[in-house]
């Protein structure tokens, strides 16, 4: 190599020799990388969103279906209660003597009460359950006051009578139990938390 060919490489600039790989990388972050970013999380949370949406959809749908197959016989039992306070009415209305009197009567008595029996097993079976409160206290969720007796020797707010059961078709009350209770003559020994009103 001559001399003149080793002066001109000297001579060259070292930045004109950098290839194109060698250019030095920026440092600042492309706007566009942000909007990206942006616009991706903004997805996500949407999408996640959208399944809890969907998730909850399908709980309300699964609620809805398993409620109209536990209570869609609600109306019925409201109806078919009747009867059973009706056969109860009619063995109530026998009077002892004439059943001890009248052999027959006890025929007819056996046969009510079987009828009952078998109710009270196609009730069960169903989930319709009876609500008998007598000698609790009185709770107005499931309990309606017709009467309060005076004189009874027991707490204030306490049942003493029940007119007519109540009944429960599975954890809904169906209807409540119709029941007198002791009158508060002013012992001050009540059931905590029951005021009752028993003309509304």
């Amino acid at each position: 190599m001559s001399e003149t060919q080793k002066s001109s490489m000297n001579n060259e600039d070292p930045e004109e020799n950098v290839t194109p790989l060698e250019q030095p990388v920026e440092t600042g972050e492309d706007p566009r990388i942000a909007v990206l970013q942006e616009e991706l999380a903004k997805t996500k949370d949407q999408m996640l969103r959208a399944l809890a949406e969907a998730e909850n959809s399908r709980k309300r749908a699964l609620k809805e279906r398993d409620d109209a197959s536990k209570y869609s016989i609600a109306g019925f039992a409201k109806d078919i209660i009747s009867v059973a306070d009706n056969l109860q009415r009619a063995l109530a209305a026998i009077p002892a003597d004439a059943l001890a009197a009248e052999p027959r009567l006890k025929s007819l008595v056996d046969g009510i009460e079987a009828t009952q029996r078998e109710m009270q097993k196609t009730f069960e079976q169903n989930g319709i359950r009876k609500i008998d409160p007598t000698d609790e206290p009185f709770n107005p969720n499931y309990h309606e006051v017709m009467f309060e007796a005076p004189g009874t020797g027991k707490r204030p707010g306490f049942i003493v009578q029940v007119i007519d059961v109540g009944y429960l078709l599975h954890d809904r009350l169906l209807r409540p139990a119709r029941v007198g209770v002791a009158k508060d003559e002013g012992q001050g020994n009540g059931t905590p938390g029951v005021n009752l009103d028993i003309q509304s």
